[in-house]
């Protein structure tokens, strides 16, 4: 297979995005807040999809699996990961809860920004697994894993924007009572 390193390097770089959700989430003792939660959770699935999705040609090929078999089986296997994610993602309480707690123009912004990347990967997949063009089979699986990284990129680009911002030194800070008297 032509592209063994370009799958490898693809995954690496997913690897880092494992790991700037496994910091953010131990961060401070872990996140707090559902919004959080799911987003970090939500950045770590897409890469781990990644991962395996980038891996999954360099594994399987080594079993002198080629061409458009090759491509069929890894776009399958592809295709369920991503099933068993979104099912999954959508079965958290943080989700669920975050999903609540979302304004209708925060929602339709995200999911517009979320269905332009999704969307052409899951049909870049599925023209794989029905053979419509054969020779475009290894270009439409890269364009599927680059786009599950890209997700993953702009998964972490919204919850970094969705943060609130952080109290400034000048803001009034209410100071803990104690029992004791005054004066």
């Amino acid at each position: 297979m032509q592209d063994t390193e370009l799958f490898l390097s693809l995954a690496e770089i997913a690897g880092v995005f494992v790991g700037f959700g496994a910091l953010i989430s131990v961060r401070s003792g872990g996140a707090s807040e559902a919004h959080e939660v799911a987003y970090v959770r939500s950045v770590v699935w897409a890469a781990i999809w990644v991962v395996i999705a980038a891996l999954a040609p360099v594994i399987i090929s080594r079993y002198d699996i080629t061409g458009h078999d090759l491509w069929l089986v890894c776009s399958l296997v592809a295709l369920v990961f991503w099933l068993g994610l979104l099912l999954g993602d959508a079965r958290t309480p943080e989700a669920r809860e975050d999903l609540v707690a979302t304004s209708r123009a925060r929602f339709i912004r995200e999911m517009t920004v979320s269905l332009l990347v999704a969307v052409p990967m899951v049909i870049a997949l599925v023209l794989i697994v029905l053979g419509v063009f054969p020779d475009l089979e290894p270009a439409l699986y890269l364009t599927a894993v680059a786009l599950g990284l890209f997700m993953g990129a702009l998964t972490l680009l919204l919850l970094v924007f969705s943060q609130r911002r952080p109290r400034a030194a000048s803001d009034p800070v209410a100071l803990p009572t104690t029992g004791g008297s005054s004066g």
